[in-house]
């Protein structure tokens, strides 16, 4: 077996780290993050923090599309105030593949549908709070990486996907 346990790259703000939009957390507690934190797998990461947004800072939303569509050039995250913060967004994506590329990390367990972090719903851009099918910025390019990106809620298939790395 491998000497050298797998890392798994984790939301700053799931670990109870205040950096979310409004300047709170949402810690996890969770028999399994406990594991992995124990045996030191656990790379915290906030993505816009790292893209240099301010805590707290204004609600964001992907408008056009979700985290593919930005990738690609063809949609945009807008705040609530209208400025768009698209190239923070992004660069936050790029830093967390860094950080996965240079820790030779494979899966990833980001908070559900964040602009940034949702791998499988986010906010559909009109600040109503309506939701839509697709992946932030970050998971999408986690997503087209080979990274195996999970939310908080699926952390017992993230623990199985992980036995199979090992």
């Amino acid at each position: 077996s491998n000497d050298i346990l797998n890392k798994i790259l984790v939301s700053s703000c799931l670990l109870g780290e205040a950096v979310r939009y409004d300047g709170k957390d949402k810690l996890l507690k969770n028999k399994i993050l406990e594991q992995w934190i124990r045996q030191n797998r656990v790379v915290s990461f906030c993505p816009e923090v790292a893209g240099g947004m301010s805590i707290p800072r204004i609600a964001a939303e992907i408008i056009g599309g979700d985290g593919h569509d930005v990738l690609a050039g063809t949609a945009s995250v807008l705040d609530k105030s209208g400025n768009n913060v698209t190239h923070e967004f992004t660069t936050g994506a790029q830093l967390a593949l860094s950080m996965c590329n240079q820790l030779d990390i494979k899966i990833a367990i980001l908070s559900r549908r964040s602009p940034s972090c949702g791998n499988k719903t986010i906010y559909d851009g009109s600040f109503t709070g309506s939701r839509v099918s697709g992946a932030g910025v970050t998971a999408a390019l986690l997503q087209q990486n080979g990274i195996r990106v999970f939310n908080q809620t699926e952390l017992h298939n993230a623990a199985k996907f992980m036995s199979k790395l090992q």
